[in-house]
């Protein structure tokens, strides 16, 4: 499995004897087909449809775990896997990254600015690990309830997370000051002063601008390498952060089940991260030049997934199947609106362009889809900017028309001071216009 489908995607040979015992391939494997496995599949009779006596004693000696898988916008899926799966892949990948294993090999810090429920998760894990039922507290200012101590939220030796806020619109002065303290210790820890950041896109955006806004620009530590891999960046947002930082700013691409597929270069080209897995693209429907991402991989030996939906999109360089040629992850399959026109369907990907096609002062921006019969629903764009300013009255109309243009509903732009944040600590660029219920939030 070194990245390129076999025979329709149907598992190889050795492949199948991998697997031949899981009972949930056992009808696949004497069918001589594999269909594609989606999410509701993998969950129905869990976790005997899994259970070998392999897996059983994994289980029984710590070398597998039930977790539950995370993202941004659907039902919690529960996996096996072997513990620090996501985060072993995350440190392979860095320490062989082109552009950036020099700070892996220079025994960088990594610092985690990611959701609070990250933070959290870790500061209880550590708790459980010392033998208490919550982490040691740390006095807040005035007001505020204890917060975890650095120490609760250090991962491992290498890494530590600093965000204890779900929006980080609301982080204030004092929050601000912290994290950017919390940094340097990392900076400092350091012979040469450098350490890696690691972040959700939309999270350095808001401490960059909320840092510059209070005239503590000076007093951040600039990353000697950056990567976010946490959810969709948005051209932006990329921008936004290529401007305020001159070391390389890498994407990850990957999932709890599964780990991490590709990764961009500093240029913003993806590549393909294939170790022990393959990938095909199948169109999300016909004629479209937006393709569901079927994923086959051995690298978890404790649950090794065949053709598995991942609920991912990708567009690739000439609109063919081939998954060396993706030049974007769009979005999530269940996130796409159909367009009122009958052009096909819009991702996340093709708002982001359109969007940042008109004005690259759009920070977040967040489309409802508002009530109406068949061929009469409309639209509201909601935007906020890097600068706190509305868009200029010709740029709102050309944002209006442009995603009149895209999803042939009539639309009007609107600037808020503050789009709020998901409950998962991400944003939502899709409301269905049902008071937030239809809203592309929650954890997946």
């Amino acid at each position: 499995m070194d990245g390129q489908p076999s025979r329709s995607g149907q598992p190889t040979a050795d492949t199948v004897h991998r697997i031949r015992d899981i009972p949930i391939y056992r009808a696949s494997i004497e069918r001589g087909h594999f269909p594609i496995l989606d999410k509701p599949e993998i969950a129905r009779g869990f976790p005997d449809n899994w259970m070998t006596p392999e897996l059983a004693d994994a289980l029984a000696t710590g070398k597998a775990e039930y977790v539950l898988s995370t993202g941004t916008n659907h039902a919690r899926m529960q996996i096996i896997r072997p513990p620090y799966f996501l985060l072993n892949s995350y440190y392979r990948l860095w320490s062989e990254h082109p552009d950036i294993s020099g700070t892996w090999h220079a025994g960088c810090q990594r610092v985690s600015l990611t959701t609070v429920l990250a933070t959290e998760h870790v500061a209880r894990v550590n708790a459980k690990k010392h033998g208490r039922t919550a982490p040691a507290p740390v006095p807040g200012p005035e007001g505020r309830p204890p917060a975890p101590a650095l120490e609760d939220r250090r991962l491992d030796d290498r890494t530590f997370y600093v965000n204890l806020t779900l929006d980080p619109a609301h982080w204030d002065r004092a929050d601000v000051e912290r994290m950017l303290a919390e940094i340097r210790t990392a900076q400092q820890a350091h012979p040469d002063g450098l350490y890696h950041l690691d972040c959700s896109s939309y999270h350095l955006a808001h401490l960059v601008r909320k840092a510059t806004v209070w005239g503590l620009w000076d007093r951040f530590p600039r990353p000697a390498s950056i990567v976010h891999a946490y959810e969709y960046t948005p051209v932006n947002v990329r921008r936004f952060l290529h401007e305020h930082f001159d070391c390389p700013v890498i994407d990850l691409f990957g999932s709890t089940e599964l780990g991490y597929l590709y990764y961009s270069d500093r240029n913003g080209r993806y590549h393909p991260y294939l170790d022990k897995m393959s990938v095909e693209l199948v169109p999300v429907a016909p004629g479209s030049g937006i393709f569901s991402m079927i994923v086959s991989s051995v690298r978890n030996p404790y649950m090794p997934l065949i053709r598995y939906r991942s609920g991912d999109c990708a567009r690739t360089l000439d609109g063919t199947p081939d998954p060396t040629k993706i030049v974007r992850f769009c979005g999530r399959e269940k996130e796409l609106l159909t367009s009122a026109h009958g052009r096909g369907p819009v991702a996340q990907g093709d708002l982001d362009d359109c969007v940042s096609g008109v004005s690259s002062r759009v920070f977040v921006h967040q489309l409802r889809v508002l009530g109406g019969g068949p061929g009469e629903a409309t639209a509201e764009l909601r935007y906020t900017t890097f600068d706190g300013a509305p868009l200029d009255p010709p740029e709102a109309a050309a944002l209006s028309a442009g995603v009149e243009q895209l999803t042939g509903m009539t639309c009007r732009a609107e600037h808020r001071a503050h789009i709020p944040i998901g409950k998962s600590g991400k944003y939502a660029w899709l409301d269905r216009g049902t008071d937030g219920a239809g809203m592309a939030d929650g954890v997946d």
